[in-house]
């Protein structure tokens, strides 16, 4: 089952996207230096179909964009879910943030429109910094085309 603590409407974590950014808990990565240590606990709202209805309801003609903050102890269920914002709501992009190194075994990139893959190495630093680990990934027909490098400002 997937919980989540809080969400927000962002514009920065998917290029060209305003977001529900839905942060998902039960993070089971213990990345050092985690920017959201609180995100490891089991807590928050049940989030299933009927709760993310109610959200996009809510919020749903303001957002091009649903991206799921983690759920890396439930991959499928994020899959689920993206399938499902998908087939109920087809004018919406579906995005997963995990903190995997790969795509879980089963879980199938078609379901996602974008896909962060990588943990979080604070030496590294975040998809902004040249030398990050993380990639960010839009799919189209299945194939995941790393588009990281959009993150980097360019010098005027």
């Amino acid at each position: 089952m997937l919980r989540y603590h809080n969400f927000d409407i962002v514009f920065a974590e998917i290029p060209d996207e305003t977001t529900l950014a839905i942060n998902l808990t039960g993070c089971p990565n213990r990345c050092p230096g985690c920017h959201s240590p609180h995100l490891q606990r089991d807590a928050g709202r049940k989030l299933d179909e009927r709760e993310l209805a109610a959200l996009l309801d809510r919020y749903g003609r303001t957002v091009t964009c649903v991206c799921f903050m983690g759920g890396d102890a439930a991959p499928e269920e994020v899959e689920r879910l993206a399938r499902w914002v998908h087939r109920t709501w087809p004018r919406l992009r579906a995005g997963w943030y995990s903190g995997r190194e790969r795509l879980p075994e089963g879980v199938s990139p078609e379901a996602f429109d974008y896909i962060k893959l990588g943990p979080w190495i604070e030496a590294c630093g975040p998809l902004t910094s040249p030398s990050t680990n993380q990639r960010l990934y839009h799919v189209v027909d299945g194939r995941m085309t790393d588009i990281t490098a959009r993150f980097r400002r360019r010098a005027i």
